[in-house]
């Protein structure tokens, strides 16, 4: 395999195992330098973290481990210090870790939907803050963070998780505007796998399709010079791969004295027009919008 990747160096969270790992056994047979984040278990003779960064010295690799919690203020700083201090250099940062849920709203409590907001949003701006901080300063960088297809379109019994992943968009999309001036990168990967959140209700033939090996290629290439995309959402998984994204029929006249029933006649027309317009970001949409004839 040729290594594409050589010498660079990125920073994985919650890498100890599923996709993390996948992610970064498959960045180190690119050559690549790995920080391999995953917190500490009680009762591990040896973390997970520590046992990815065995597999991948064994194959000729290079990688440290970190065991910083994703909720953890300082995790990003600790993070970056490690980096630099072993290697001397950052070249991307993907921010995966997180939790699931499996209760409905009807039946959670606020502090449970608090805790998966601060893992899963709060944790990966944690993570990113102090990167991104050097990336802009460097002018250079790929940021990856971690979403899911239920930040798109939701599911049934994961209110916080939903939300939670759906906040990581905004950041995303945010992040990537006041980066590009300077050469940082930040996109959105919602990755289909078979992992300790999704095993149980997958079948077997489709645990084998599911492999979390097949996302890995995936995050190659959003981390690398290849890819030159910024603010997007890409969906991979089972040796596929799309983009998502918001997309918006052309906007209908609507008088200021119209009744409900004027106003659900508009919006079934509006339903049965294509989904043809984007925008960069909330200005361009304001511009676009309230210029529509």
């Amino acid at each position: 395999m040729t290594q594409p990747l050589r010498d660079r160096t990125y920073i994985i969270t919650g890498a100890g195992k599923g996709l993390g790992r996948a992610y970064a056994l498959h960045l180190a047979g690119l050559g690549a330098n790995l920080v391999v984040n995953n917190r500490r278990h009680a009762g591990e003779p040896r973390s997970s973290a520590e046992r990815v960064v065995d597999e991948i010295v064994a194959g000729g690799g290079s990688a440290i481990a970190e065991h910083s919690e994703a909720e953890a203020p300082d995790c990003g700083e600790r993070l970056l210090a490690a980096a630099l201090e072993a290697y001397g250099r950052v070249d991307g940062l993907v921010a995966n870790a997180g939790v699931s849920e499996g209760r409905t709203f009807n039946k959670q409590d606020p502090a449970e939907f608090r805790r998966i907001i601060e893992i899963n949003l709060m944790g990966t701006v944690h993570a990113v803050h102090p990167v991104y901080r050097h990336f802009y300063a460097q002018r250079r960088g790929a940021i990856i963070v971690s979403t899911s297809v239920a930040g798109l379109y939701s599911e049934h019994g994961l209110p916080a998780y939903s939300t939670s992943k759906a906040g990581l968009l905004g950041f995303m999309r945010a992040l990537s505007q006041e980066g590009r001036g300077h050469d940082v990168r930040v996109n959105a990967l919602a990755p289909y796998a078979s992992t300790g959140m999704t095993e149980d209700s997958l079948s077997e033939a489709m645990r084998e399709r599911m492999r979390p090996e097949r996302v890995a290629p995936a995050v190659a290439w959003l981390l690398s010079d290849e890819c030159r995309a910024t603010g997007e959402i890409v969906i991979a998984g089972g040796g596929l791969m799309t983009t998502a994204g918001v997309r918006e029929p052309e906007p209908i006249e609507v008088p200021d004295d119209a009744d409900p029933a004027t106003l659900n006649r508009a919006w079934q027309a509006l339903c049965d027009r294509p989904l043809g317009k984007s925008y960069r970001g909330s200005l361009d949409h304001f511009a676009g919008f309230m210029g529509a004839p």
